[in-house]
């Protein structure tokens, strides 16, 4: 094979001598390059040979990165003066030669010619960017950082650079170097704090003790510039990228008594904790700013997000009791009769949400959402989004009849607005409830176009359910049967939907809802995160049903409970993976491939 190729480049470079035409000098610096990357220096120096005789600035570099790989010294010495006396004087060449001289062993040489380009450098961006780059890609970051300090000399500023000098210290391992090079500019007025933050991302990653050595210079600094905001944000952000969350609150709360803040500062940190899922130091950090007094301005607004920060660490709560429940109700009521101008707000909603579907207590919700409804001045798409929730309310509590009539007025009131799709989407499910599946059927064919990507599939998945599991001779007593043990699910009454569900099984053990019945399980299960129980009725479904239209489905629910919910991220990307080639026209394939980039680039910010 090795024979085969060494015969073919060299019939392309006779063609080359020869002159006979452009596609084969094409073929052959192709040829080369292929040799270059295998590291066979012998074969690619022979093939750059006659291109670069011709054309010598087509592959100059190449040619001279294979002729030091092959450790002709002689021979590159050479293109490297010939390549300066065809051009202007150049840094770069000096560079170069000192590169040659370097590889060689000749030390003391290298340094004279680095030091010659050196002082080239006139404070022009471009050169400076061509020669610090030159000088990183040989190996040489010393020299790199020679040149790029020497031009902020020049130019008389001392934060230009700041990220690639950074780099490069930490490259060479002078993290006192990194810290002084960023934060001595960073007090000026020129400075980007996300850009400082961004190059420490990718200078510190996952080392906890360079991380360690930043924050002790950051303590220094702060002792001696106490009024210095940009030293304490700093660190406040380097307290969350480790963790230490209770760290980086002891540091916003100096800084927001320091300049006698009303607390606005420690209501954007705890927003931001709750943006990491950090719940007890945001609930934490809301309390700060209440216990300041009700008379303060942002009182209220930290007494509401507290609410919703409870709210959603309950929801996210496997464990969770109906004590919690019942002791947040009190906090949602007391705080709305104070304040019943939050009576049109999300907070109100929640306080719904919480009572109809966590307190088993839907009658409340209804009367809880029935007012945010009434107040004069709710919006007018909140007050539809209510109504919507109201109707699933009257579901749960047995009345289908008034749910499809309020819904039935949200489609009137929003025609052509996503909150009339979702409302007609919600009577078609409900129509399939109530096993009237040719007017389902009849609602869905005109949702599976709808403008939402969301509804549009589940309006598809649920047209496709029905198309699948409905008799010709309209005896349809299994999929009656799965309709409402679905309808029972959705009324939290699992115990009954899965005894329903065993009695298809039972009772039509090969019918072809068995996959659906698979599914549906999965999800009870996954309601009440029992993952082990859930990750076997999917694998079920992959396995035995995977060319049905469940099957990426369940590959890609596999891949989120792995990801998501037993934080094993190998076995998440073995799955993502299965997708994207098992599955290449699924909807899902799209965020597979988002999210197993994430996890294939960890460090990316």
């Amino acid at each position: 094979m090795i024979r085969t190729l060494s015969v073919a480049f060299t019939l392309i470079v006779f063609s080359i001598l020869l002159g006979i035409d452009l596609h084969a000098q094409d073929s052959l610096r192709n040829a080369a390059h292929m040799a270059l990357d295998a590291h066979d220096y012998e074969q690619a120096a022979r093939l750059y040979k006659p291109i670069y005789d011709t054309a010598p600035n087509l592959v100059y570099s190449e040619y001279l990165d294979a002729l030091l790989g092959k450790k002709d010294f002689k021979t590159a010495e050479r293109t490297v003066n010939r390549q300066a006396d065809s051009r202007q004087v150049s840094p770069l060449t000096f560079i170069d030669l000192g590169h040659v001289y370097d590889v060689a062993g000749k030390e003391k040489k290298a340094a004279e010619q680095y030091q010659k380009a050196i002082q080239f450098v006139n404070g022009d961006d471009m050169l400076t960017q061509q020669m610090a780059n030159k000088f990183s890609a040989i190996g040489r970051d010393m020299y790199a950082i020679q040149v790029l300090e020497r031009a902020r000399q020049i130019l008389g500023s001392g934060y230009l650079y700041n990220a690639q000098l950074a780099k490069l210290y930490a490259k060479t391992g002078d993290m006192d170097k990194v810290v002084t090079v960023l934060l001595d500019g960073g007090a000026g007025v020129y400075t980007n704090p996300d850009a400082t933050k961004t190059t420490l991302l990718e200078v510190l990653g996952a080392d906890q003790e360079k991380m360690q050595l930043v924050i002790k210079a950051l303590l220094k600094r702060i002792n001696a510039q106490p009024e210095n905001n940009y030293y304490i944000d700093l660190l406040t952000w380097l307290y969350t990228q480790k963790n230490d969350w209770d760290g980086a609150l002891l540091q916003i709360e100096a800084l927001d008594l320091r300049n006698k803040e009303s607390g606005q500062r420690l209501i954007d940190f705890a927003r931001m904790a709750m943006h990491e899922k950090q719940y007890d130091i945001a609930i934490k950090t809301y309390q700060e700013v209440m216990d300041k007094g009700h008379d303060q301005p942002i009182y209220t607004i930290a007494a509401s997000d507290k609410l919703s920060a409870e709210f959603v660490q309950l929801q996210n709560n496997p464990s969770y009791t109906s004590q919690n429940v019942t002791t947040l109700e009190v906090e949602y009521d007391t705080f709305l009769n104070h304040y019943p101008a939050y009576y049109n707000t999300a907070t109100a909603r929640e306080y719904a949400t919480l009572a109809g579907q966590y307190g088993n207590d839907p009658q409340t919700g209804i009367n809880i959402l029935q007012r945010i409804i009434d107040e004069p001045n709710t919006p007018r798409d909140f007050a539809g989004s209510c109504k919507l929730q109201m109707g699933d309310y009257y579901v749960l509590t047995g009345r289908i009849w008034e749910a499809s009539l309020l819904y039935s007025q949200v489609d009137k009131d929003f025609k052509n607005d996503a909150l009339g799709e979702d409302a007609r989407f919600r009577n078609a499910k409900l129509s399939y409830y109530r096993g009237d599946f040719p007017y389902a059927q009849e609602q869905l064919s005109v949702l599976k176009a709808s403008t939402s990507e969301l509804i549009a599939n589940d309006a598809l998945y649920l047209s496709v359910l029905i198309t699948e599991n409905t008799a010709k001779d309209s005896i349809n007593i299994p999929f009656e049967r799965f309709a409402y043990a679905d309808l029972l699910l959705f009324q939290n009454k699992d115990k009954e939907a899965e005894t329903l569900l065993d009695s298809i099984t039972t009772a039509y053990p090969k019918h072809p809802l068995n996959d659906d019945i698979l599914m549906l399980r999965a999800k009870i299960a996954d309601k009440h995160r029992e993952y082990a129980h859930e990750l076997d009725y999917l694998k079920i479904i992959y396995e035995k049903y995977g060319k049905d239209v469940l099957g990426d489905d369940a590959v890609y629910k596999t891949a989120l409970i792995y990801d998501k919910n037993l934080n094993k991220p190998e076995l998440a990307k073995s799955f993502y993976e299965k997708l994207i080639i098992d599955y290449p026209g699924s909807t899902f394939v799209q965020a597979a491939r988002k999210r197993l980039s994430d996890l294939n680039n960890p460090s990316l910010p």
